[in-house]
């Protein structure tokens, strides 16, 4: 554990790791090791995900651990798991970024809402209609 990363509870990892076993790798490092932009790639996929996974590919055993201690100081993650060429790790994302601001000032709540499915009928959409009439 670094000092600027979250600290996990043994339960809080053992979730994480759980959640992140069926995600792919979206971030790849290779032969030219922890570039400013590979930094920035996994600052950015944390930032949309807060769960992502890392495949090393030519990074001497000897090398992981740093190169994971160090992605985690430079980004203030935590560490899930490490095993062979995947790393997983985990940023809370700020509560308050669930809010979008618009140049006009006005906000919107993201993720969008989910709208539902249109009825399969015209009976059952009448049905819908008449069911909704009534609770009003």
């Amino acid at each position: 554990m670094t000092e600027n990363s979250t600290p996990l509870s043994p339960v809080q990892r053992r979730a994480l790791r759980a959640a992140a076993h069926h995600l792919n790798p979206v971030v790849s490092i290779s032969q030219k090791g922890l570039t400013p932009s590979v930094l920035a790639e996994i600052d950015r996929c944390l930032k949309a995900h807060e769960l992502i996974k890392l495949r090393l590919y030519g990074i001497e055993r000897e090398v992981r651990e740093p190169l994971f201690v160090e992605i985690c100081t430079a980004l203030g993650c935590a560490e899930v798991q490490h095993i062979g060429n995947l790393l997983v790790l985990w940023r809370e994302n700020p509560k308050d970024a669930a809010v979008q601001e618009f140049p006009e000032g006005r906000t919107a709540l993201a993720p969008a809402r989910r709208r539902k499915d249109p009825p399969a009928t015209k009976k059952q959409a009448a049905a819908r209609s008449e069911a909704r009439s009534r609770k009003h």
